[in-house]
């Protein structure tokens, strides 16, 4: 029988000491010089920004934040495998079986048959626990399993129908499943000993619908466990596909407490249907130790790995960049997969902009049918996927709080395991530290896709790096952000899920012009739409609808709506709801012009620099869409209009404690203009300000102290006077 090893409580490991942990030197929280060591390439203004020369309230990810380590060594009671198996009756250790020779001889072995025990599992001259089936005048029928029965001739039968009794078998009739079974001698002071079929294995893949009824063993890994107001329910994975496995002891009642998700499991039991869903009701779980656990992992692991592996799929469009990309995306789309096969969750946080959305999107239609695929919950889609757009182009505090909580809720309610964090149109920037620093804590994988200025990159590297597993931008081989998080979604959703090629084909073209992209690229993006039945047009319709519904929106995903704004619903209802959102855009939009462009200031500046200011706090309408930040572009679209886009042009909306610049691409070619230098900058002549912010080269926002905002406003009008060609 096997038991919990009292010594290490199942651990398979003695605690024999405490030391106090290097790394955090017994704080239980990263010191001071240990957050400058682990955060290499970070400048000085963002060490400031976040407080990383000081104390972080961050436990030490090797002591767990207790500020010591444990000294172990592998236990000898059980030889590191957490179990022993004991002698029922003396309690000495043993191989095999339920009891020690000692204890076993003395008394009579009883056996008990599993319940879809068939002929082949009794041997001839054993003793069997059954029960009375039926009673007659010649003889009680005794059932010694669902399908195996035989006759005892008795006369006057001193139990009844339901009643226990011991018989003897000594013959068996292979067709009928008939036994023939005498009275046994075997009365009291016996030994139970259940039986454990000798069935072949069975792959979950191999079970369809023709296997209802039959009895299957099944060797794989738990990845979820879920507790019902009845049983118990095990989902189980091995290298060909997922299952559930029902176990029953009393209602509500976890069964098996000892098991938990990443274990290596065998599984016996029956197969049946439950809601329309295979489903197996088990006989026995039983954990597996050693070689044989090994073995299974191995396999699994090795069956998984390859199936994960993205079909090489050719790229959209014809690109240095993008083909420099290919290796990244590549292993971001086997994480993906890998996740999915894993019956891991996948979070997808994205902007909550026209770019950011498309990617998030795209990478929703690439992976929800693959959920669907290989995980047999109807719901699947709900509880392992969950799409989440962020208010900033950055992964902020806010959002990593709600991530981690709702993470380790699901794993403490759902038995499910952490998931793995997709970032779209975020995640590159030295203000996604902290949050990816939080993440990195319990080990959660992390995949960015970006095209955000990610700071300086050294051998193909960025600050992010550290905390960043997959990492997809096209700085890091050469580009620049005019290659869209939309279109790098959409080539990776592609690599996910070949499927869904045609229905994302215009979904790059919408980003590029929601994100005012100018390159080659964007331009072959948005001929691919052309092809598919978007003009320019139509794509800045879908674009700006995007935005201004996402306004009302907030923090919820839209999912619906957004399908059907972006073309991936019904073609009817999607022109009829772009053309009513638009037309009431274009009302707002123009209401917040007529009330900002009479308060715009412009000048001409001497280096040729179109320079405007507008006060958005007093000159324009608040809590209403657009806000200062689409207000701004809006403004700067007006000029662009106006003077041509081959003019530099740039455009400062501001408030009491924050700026948003934009600027014509004229800018940064003639001037080498770059928003995120300029704030750099900022941070170093004022650090009693503040500063913070970035963005794109020419598009970003900018942040500080409401007391100090003359200065900093004043400080950048300066430097875009200083601007030389």
């Amino acid at each position: 029988m096997n038991r919990t090893c009292s010594e290490c409580k199942g651990k398979g490991y003695q605690v024999l000491s405490y030391k106090i942990c290097e790394d955090c030197h017994g704080t239980g929280v990263k010191s001071q010089l240990n957050v400058k060591n682990h955060v290499k390439g970070i400048s000085n203004q963002a060490r400031e920004r976040f407080e990383l020369d000081e104390e972080q309230e961050v436990p030490c990810g090797t002591c767990k934040g207790t500020g010591e380590i444990e000294v172990r060594e592998t236990c000898l009671e059980c030889d590191g495998e957490g179990e022993i198996n004991q002698c029922r009756k003396c309690g000495k250790r043993i191989k095999t079986g339920d009891y020690c020779p000692d204890c076993g001889e003395d008394k009579p072995m009883v056996y008990i048959l599993p319940a879809n025990a068939e002929v082949e599992d009794v041997e001839l001259g054993r003793n069997y626990k059954g029960t009375i089936s039926r009673v007659e005048n010649y003889g009680v029928f005794v059932s010694l399993s669902k399908n195996l029965f035989g006759l005892l001739r008795i006369s006057s039968p001193s139990k009844g129908k339901g009643d226990e009794i011991i018989v003897k078998v000594t013959d068996a009739k292979q067709r009928r499943g008939e036994m023939e079974i005498t009275s046994s001698k075997v009365k009291d002071n016996y030994e139970l000993v259940k039986v454990k079929r000798n069935i072949a294995r069975t792959r979950i893949g191999d079970i369809t619908n023709n296997s209802m009824g039959k009895t299957v063993r099944l060797v794989g890994e738990i990845i979820q466990i879920q507790q019902t107001s009845g049983p118990t329910i095990f989902t189980v994975s091995d290298e060909t596909g997922t299952t559930w496995a029902a176990a029953f002891d009393q209602p509500g009642i976890r069964v098996y407490p000892h098991l938990d998700i990443e274990n290596i499991v065998e599984v016996t039991g029956e197969v049946n249907l439950h809601s329309g869903k295979i489903q197996i009701e088990s006989e026995s779980i039983e954990r597996l130790h050693g070689p044989e656990s090994q073995e299974a992992r191995q396999r699994i692991n090795e069956a998984l790995d390859k199936k994960a592996e993205p079909e090489i799929t050719e790229l959209l469009i014809e690109s240095e960049i993008l083909n420099r990309l290919q290796e990244p995306m590549r292993r971001a789309a086997k994480a993906i997969r890998r996740a999915v096969l894993d019956g891991r969750s996948i979070l997808v946080r994205h902007h909550a902009d026209a770019d950011g959305i498309c990617a998030g999107v795209a990478i929703e239609k690439a992976v929800v049918p693959l959920i669907k695929e290989f995980n047999n919950s109807s719901d699947a889609e709900w509880h392992f996927f969950k799409r989440a757009p962020s208010k900033a182009p950055f992964y902020e505090l806010e959002d990593v709080v709600k991530d981690l909580s709702f993470a380790l809720e699901d794993l403490e309610r759902h038995g499910q395991k952490l998931p793995l964090l997709v970032l779209m149109d975020n995640g590159s920037t030295e203000e996604d530290i902290l949050a990816l620093m939080k993440v990195k804590i319990y080990n959660i994988e992390v995949v960015v896709v970006d095209h955000h200025y990610p700071g300086v990159v050294e051998d193909g590297k960025v600050a992010v790096d550290e905390y960043v597993d997959v990492h997809v931008n096209p700085y890091l081989v050469g580009g620049d952000s005019n290659i869209t998080a939309g279109a790098l979604a959409v080539e990776l959703a592609r690599m996910i899920n070949p499927e869904v090629k045609d229905r994302l084909l215009h979904l790059p073209g919408i980003a590029a012009v929601g994100d005012h992209a100018r390159s080659e690229e964007a331009e072959k993006y948005i001929e691919i739409a052309a092809e598919k039945g978007y003009d320019a047009e139509d794509l800045e319709k879908i674009a700006s609808s995007i935005d201004f519904e996402a306004f009302y929106l907030r923090f919820m995903n839209g999912r619906g709506i957004i399908d059907t704004i972006l073309g991936l619903g019904n073609r009817e209802k999607h022109q009829k709801l772009v053309e009513t959102l638009y037309k009431e855009l274009h009302k707002r939009v123009e209401w917040q012009l007529k009330a900002a462009m009479p308060n715009l200031k412009t000048q001409k500046l001497e280096n040729g620099v179109v320079f405007s200011v507008l006060d958005v706090e007093k000159y324009a309408h608040k809590f209403t869409f657009p806000a200062p930040g689409k207000t701004c572009g809006y403004v700067h679209d007006q000029l662009v209009q106006k003077y041509g886009e081959e003019i530099p042009i740039i455009t400062l909306a501001y408030g009491p404690d924050f700026g948003v610049i934009r600027a014509t691409d004229a800018v940064n070619e003639m001037f080498g203009f770059n928003l995120n230098t300029i704030i750099s900058k900022l941070i170093v002549e004022i650090p009693e300000a503040g500063v913070d912010g970035g963005g794109h080269e020419c598009a970003g926002s900018l942040k500080f102290v409401e007391g100090l905002s003359k200065e900093v406003l004043q400080r950048f009008a300066e430097k875009v006077v200083a601007l030389k060609k």
